[in-house]
């Protein structure tokens, strides 16, 4: 082998390393970035599903105010009914 094939060798060697570093370093830039992005989305969802479930306790309290409410109408009227026939 002459010194041109050991250079070509060496600088093709050289090559080989730096494009599998830039690579690696590429996937490892990619993997933290998405991870970041997971977990950036996990504290979107974490947030919604606590907003929903705020929303749902709201719900149920005013559909079991609302029964309440039907409930007291209903003894008004009754009470309503009761007092119109003592008039008669």
């Amino acid at each position: 082998m002459n010194g041109d094939q050991i250079a070509t060798i060496i600088v093709g060697g050289l090559s080989l390393v730096g494009s599998l570093a830039g690579t690696f370093g590429g996937i490892m830039a990619s993997s933290r970035l998405t991870g970041y992005r997971i977990e950036q989305l996990e504290k979107k969802v974490e947030a919604y599903i606590s907003n929903h479930n705020d929303i749902v306790a709201r719900v149920i309290k005013l559909e079991d105010n609302d029964k309440l409410f039907e409930e007291k109408l209903k003894v008004a009227n009754h009470r309503i009914d009761d007092l119109e026939k003592k008039g008669d």
